[in-house]
């Protein structure tokens, strides 16, 4: 079951010039079919279209990020710090890779929601391509392609590459040093390593420890496949772990050596420590559930996990299953025939080789996620699509080339019978995941079933079907029957998901993909029980029944006040429990960073009362701080981080501010909000109401913080 080398097809080559690039563009290398190259191009194009339709629907997706990439766009020190505001109080509770993509996109072409969510969507089409580029090397065109499929019609990445997350970027530079992994291996050149280390490096600094999770696969699919000896291989990888310290160590340093007084807060942090927050609260935390910043409480703490019980079930379960798991059983079945397939092979076989590097970073990823007692959210299953893609590519691929026979057993059933199964198993798997909605789209369900037994059978017919001479053509049309038949079961319903994630506005910090799933946590989003318009999709504006603010728009990139904003999420506001959610207390702005309109009075108060002040406003959380400032176009000073529990400022530091006159107002008595407003954030609360006069401007509280 090793790799098959293809032969290099006789072609005529172009002529010179533009049109010569342009013919070997559409054509593609010699050694691939014909047919090889356009279908990629029809693959990336689909994607793209798929990826960036109706964009402008999610407005500023999460207002959370966007404030950060607006601030990018004002300061340059916002920039590098990955700071809220362009006056560099305080940081995101992430590294800022990703906002430096999408700040480098609005500085160029203005701030918009366009310019913040187009870099994302191109970063899905480029995983995509990187994909196909990884896994055809090996396996050919036809299981590049199938990956590539894969990886562009998992639901959950129809949702994140078009969302402004971090996700984005960090599915990108794994797939890319994955690739680099996979030269490494071939050709057993330390430099490849060493740019696969600098990719995951890059990827520590737009999603913290995550990246880091595909690292053991790597090294151990190296360390058994690469053609140097032992010694030299772990050197090399070694030399991979330097550069991933650099890449990745650079702005750490940079963090840790600036002093605090010249720097923004760390946001998440509880002491202004980058290395706590990478270590605890987006580190360890995650897994033990005892987080410490930022929302902290997880499964362990009384809170919710937001993405179901853990165990091995979890990435099956409502919360997560409609996202990601349309083929990982097909995947874990392809990953199983491959390792057996080739344990006869010598130590170098590609196959193993790739099943070892696709299937480490499924089982220890999936691992993770599976039994992760902190916060952990149904996005995040993004991270696992490149990898079921590859395995679903290379296992079809592979079995299909072997299905009449397994090393020169000409009746062996092997690779029919695990084909077969892999095809019945996604089929009904996918039955069960689209029965979860039993009313949307109803027809698919026996359509995905039907045409999943149809093609199993045909498979296990196997050369029965096989044309004898002419007559033949008939049963030649029965032969190939089971590659669309098993196409239309595997990919019928993740497409079915994606399109109508596509086609629905998602805002907020808990997006999630495809129709509303009975559960907590679930598609529905943050909110209960099948409920649409959670924080994760939106719908009708105003007020929903446990408090979170809904409307139907906001303040635009521009500022004008009277400007629609596309995308406004409305939700379900409870807890379990009952308890209500964030947006509760009056001057509650945000729905967990999803959009919100801005009154118009409110936008231009502070746009015009920002003159001479480092600060136009000051409110709890950057949750609520988040829509003024993308409104107004002003710097929010968003006290105590992303909600309210981060103790920055402290309330002598906020008291100085106010005497020196840099912060003009402070809006809405946000004691309430979302795990925060609880600590010095309630102190500053209890100070401002008791020392300044409360008026009210298009429906919120405010404070003019400038008579003292």
């Amino acid at each position: 079951m090793s790799a098959v080398t293809h032969p290099v097809r006789a072609r005529a080559t172009a002529g010179p010039g533009a049109s010569g690039r342009l013919a070997r563009l559409v054509r593609g290398r010699d050694a691939d079919p014909r047919w090889a190259r356009p279908a990629l191009l029809a693959l990336l194009v689909l994607t793209a279209a798929l990826y960036t339709a109706g964009l402008s629907r999610n407005g500023w997706a999460n207002d959370f990020y966007a404030a950060a990439v607006q601030a990018g766009t004002r300061s340059w020190k916002a920039f590098l710090f990955g700071a809220f505001d362009s006056s560099s109080f305080i940081t995101v509770d992430k590294t800022p890779a990703s906002l430096w993509v999408m700040g480098i996109s609005a500085r160029v072409f203005g701030l918009s929601s366009w310019s913040v969510l187009v870099p994302q969507a191109l970063e899905g089409v480029a995983t995509v391509a990187v994909l196909y580029v990884t896994v055809r090397r090996w396996f050919g065109p036809a299981a590049g392609l199938l990956a590539g499929a894969v990886m562009a019609l998992t639901p959950v990445a129809a949702l994140m590459f078009r969302f402004n997350n971090p996700d984005a970027l960090l599915v990108l530079l794994m797939t890319a040093a994955a690739y680099a992994a996979t030269r490494a291996i071939e050709a057993g050149k330390t430099r490849w390593l060493v740019l696969a280390g600098a990719l995951l490096g890059f990827g520590f600094l737009t999603k913290m420890l995550q990246a880091f999770l595909v690292l053991p696969a790597f090294a151990v699919a190296y360390l058994v496949a690469g053609p140097r000896g032992l010694g030299r291989r772990i050197w090399q990888l070694l030399a991979g772990g330097a550069a991933l310290v650099v890449a990745a160590g650079w702005w750490v340093a940079a963090v840790m050596l600036t002093p605090a007084a010249d720097r923004p807060y760390v946001g998440g942090s509880t002491n202004d420590s980058i290395l706590q927050l990478a270590l605890g609260y987006n580190g360890l935390g995650r897994l033990t559930g005892n987080e410490t910043g930022s929302v902290g409480f997880g499964g362990r703490g009384g809170g919710p996990a937001f993405g179901g019980s853990t165990g091995l079930t979890r990435l099956f379960s409502a919360d997560m299953g409609g996202q990601v798991s349309w083929l990982l059983p097909a995947a874990l079945v392809a990953l199983a025939a491959l390792l057996w397939g080739t344990r006869r092979e010598s130590r170098t076989d590609r196959t193993r080789a790739a099943a070892l590097l696709w299937g480490g970073w499924l089982l220890v990823t999936g691992g993770v996620f599976s039994y992760m007692a902190g916060i952990v959210h149904s996005y995040y299953t993004v991270a696992l699509a490149p990898a079921i893609g590859a395995l679903a590519g290379i296992g079809a691929v592979q079995l299909w080339r072997v299905r009449d026979g397994w090393r020169g057993h000409e009746r062996s059933w092997f690779g029919r019978g695990v084909l077969a199964a892999g095809v019945v198993v996604t089929a009904a798997w996918s039955y069960v995941l689209l029965d979860r909605t039993p009313s949307w789209q109803a027809w698919l369900r026996p359509v995905v079933l039907l045409a999943g037994l149809a093609s199993a059978c045909a498979l296990l017919a196997g050369r029965r079907l096989r044309p004898a001479g002419a007559a033949g053509r008939g049963r030649l049309a029965l032969a190939a029957a089971p590659v669309p038949l098993a196409l239309l079961a595997a990919l019928a319903g993740p497409a079915a998901y994606s399109l109508d994630t596509a086609a629905t506005s998602h805002a907020g910090a808990l997006p999630s993909a495809g129709p509303a799933v009975t559960s907590f946590g679930g598609p529905g989003g943050f909110g209960g029980a099948g409920v649409p318009g959670g924080p994760g999709r939106t719908a009708a504006g105003g007020r929903a029944p446990g408090g979170f603010p809904g409307s139907a728009g906001a303040a635009g990139p521009g500022g004008s006040p009277s400007a629609a904003r596309p995308g406004a999420a409305a939700g379900t506001g409870r807890l379990p429990g009952g308890t209500a959610g964030p947006g509760s207390a009056g001057g509650a702005f945000g729905g967990l960073g999803g959009s919100t309109q801005v009154s118009s009075a409110l936008t231009v108060l502070l746009r015009d009362g920002a003159s001479g002040y480092r600060w136009a406003a000051a409110t709890v959380s950057s949750d609520s701080a988040a829509p003024l400032q993308l409104a107004s176009g002003e710097p929010v000073m968003a006290i105590g981080g992303f909600n309210g529990s981060d103790p920055a400022p402290t309330l002598a530091q906020f008291e100085r501010y106010v005497a020196d006159h840099e912060i003009h107002y402070f809006v809405g008595a946000n004691s309430d909000s979302f795990g925060g407003g609880s600590g010095v954030a309630a102190q500053i609360t209890a100070w401002v109401r008791a020392h300044f006069t409360a008026t009210t401007v298009g429906g919120d509280t405010v404070y003019d913080l400038s008579g003292r």
